[in-house]
């Protein structure tokens, strides 16, 4: 649902740019689709961090793994994931709302990202700034320490099985989450650091469509 959810943010509105030829998009269109994007990939990324600790509780914990990962528990990690995701999306957008724009409004970007919006702005975005990368740590680096942890512990459960049958059903039920979350990640970091290094707006909206239309 979050994926479907996430290409239907911004895949018409690319489609419309190509097949007009009109690039434009309102205020409040921007900041609708900004919005909807947070949403959207902070839940992804936040479901990706469940998956793995599912995923590890299922291999390194498996007699445990119905008592752990019971319907009310995992009911209560896609809420929280939800929750965390509107209410980052609400504060961003609250905050870049304050700001006030310059006459050059031209994003070098397919899509509204928050990153390339703050830098079209012509007062200080030092708290904006501040809260981006606060929540970045937070949430992105949170999720994706999880994650390596999980396989790490799943990596060292899987070599200790005897049999190279229990090996390969173990990696196979982990094996299409892990090239998602390789793929996601690779992908994002490859996005925001080339961004800050390069400046190449042609690479990262090469990048970008590789995690908000194929990674889906």
């Amino acid at each position: 649902l979050v994926d479907f959810c996430l290409v239907s943010t911004l895949v018409p509105k690319m489609l419309v740019n190509f097949l007009t030829h009109n690039k434009a998009i309102s205020y409040a269109d921007c900041l609708t689709q900004m919005y909807f994007f947070m949403v959207f990939t902070c839940t992804d990324n936040l479901l990706l961090g469940v998956m793995a600790y599912d995923r590890f509780v299922a291999i390194c914990h498996p007699l445990s793994y119905v008592t752990i990962m019971s319907p009310q528990f995992c009911g209560l990690l896609v809420f929280l994931s939800w929750t965390i995701s509107l209410l980052n999306a609400i504060l961003h957008c609250l905050l870049v709302m304050r700001l006030l724009f310059c006459s050059e409004r031209e994003i070098p970007h397919f899509y509204c990202d928050l990153t390339p919006v703050l830098k079209l702005s012509c007062t200080d975005t030092l708290i904006n700034n501040f809260f981006v990368y606060f929540t970045t740590v937070l949430l992105g680096a949170f999720p994706f320490t999880g994650i390596i942890f999980s396989y790490t512990q799943i990596c060292s459960s899987i070599l200790r099985v005897p049999s190279t049958g229990g090996k390969c059903k173990a990696f196979s039920t982990c094996g299409s989450h892990l090239c998602v979350v390789l793929l996601f990640y690779g992908t994002v970091l490859g996005v925001y650091l080339s961004s800050s290094v390069t400046g190449s707006s042609w690479k990262n909206s090469v990048a970008s469509v590789m995690y908000v239309v194929v990674t889906p």
